[in-house]
């Protein structure tokens, strides 16, 4: 693959059996950290899901070792240039679930998964008649960019998303159900699970958004927004024909795609926040997590009590005119 950026980040998973995750992600750590890799992989009994950066010879050098495992051979590496590392360290955990639905009866997506879609099948599916398209990630990632006419699960975390289903499932009831994710883990497991459930039409994302923005054909067309990804770049592109800002600041409910978190390290809650609005607000979410002891932004300003509370009536007066 030809470059003109020196790092790359890999988004990969793959379910297969590892017979000792532990001592997996023990060896796995160590070689990570020799190639001089950063990134974060979890690794369970069911498989493996990581994301690392480095640069092109470290990430080459990563994708060989892993296709030289059998267990491996065939793994899809999504690939993204990078002006530098995505993250600040280097992690592999041994996890019982690579994606946490915590299901009494687990589904195995290597028995039971939904129909692949392909970008070009997947654009298309979504313009026809008596389709749902259901967004299999948390709310967060839905409020920076999702495609049009998707459904916002009302979630904070993966596994909220089956009780959700089944408290609203008045609206799925003889549609034809299409569902995506990321990089195409969660739909892997989820859209099982819909199948199980007795959807008789279930559709998944083949390689996530990340795949469908790269699609040199769909050229991610009918997406809004930016896509969320864990790690330091926050959010990357995917529509290469428009680009729609859905997200909205959390103060003034402004166009915005700027995440930060709370100051209040007990409170660290993600919000969309313009860099004025940081300032103004002291990076923090409520009135209690601006005065809380360990606020983070108040220790990296230096701000003394009298600066914090002209800030606070500042806010208040402000709120007092707009009522």
């Amino acid at each position: 693959m030809t470059t003109s950026k020196e790092y790359r980040v890999l988004l990969y998973y793959h379910y297969v059996t590892i017979e000792d995750p532990e001592e997996f992600a023990k060896q796995h750590l160590k070689f990570c950290k020799e190639a001089g890799l950063k990134g974060r992989i979890l690794v369970a009994n069911e498989g493996i899901n990581g994301t690392v950066s480095g640069t092109v010879e470290q990430t080459d050098k990563y994708i060989e070792m892993m296709k030289a495992d059998p267990r491996f051979a065939d793994m899809v590496f999504k690939i993204d240039e990078s002006d530098e590392h995505a993250f600040k360290k280097m992690h592999v955990r041994p996890r019982k679930e690579l994606v946490t639905l915590r299901l009494e009866d687990d589904i195995d997506p290597r028995e039971m998964t939904g129909n692949y879609l392909s970008p070009k099948e997947f654009f298309e599916a979504m313009q026809e008649e008596d389709t749902v398209i259901l967004d299999a990630r948390n709310d967060y990632e839905f409020d920076l960019g999702h495609f049009k006419g998707a459904i916002r699960p009302d979630i904070k975390t993966f596994r909220e998303l089956p009780d959700w289903i089944r408290e609203n499932k008045d609206k799925f009831e003889g549609k034809k159900v299409l569902t995506y994710c990321t990089g195409g883990i969660r739909c892997e497991k989820f859209s099982g699970w819909l199948v199980r459930e007795g959807f008789k039409d279930v559709g998944q994302l083949h390689g996530g958004i990340v795949t469908y923005g790269k699609d040199p054909e769909v050229q991610g067309e009918l997406w809004d927004g930016q896509c969320y990804v864990f790690d330091g770049r926050i959010s990357v592109p995917v529509n290469r024909k428009e680009h729609v800002i859905v997200g909205k600041d959390y103060f003034d409910g402004e166009p915005c795609e700027r995440y930060v978190n709370c100051a209040n390290p007990e409170c660290n809650r993600q919000f969309l926040c313009s860099e004025e609005n940081e300032h103004k607000f002291m990076r923090s979410c409520t009135d209690e997590c601006r005065v809380h002891p360990r606020n983070l932004y108040v220790k990296e300003h230096n701000l003394s009590e009298d600066e914090i509370n002209d800030r606070i009536k500042k806010i208040e007066d402000e709120k007092a005119l707009n009522v």
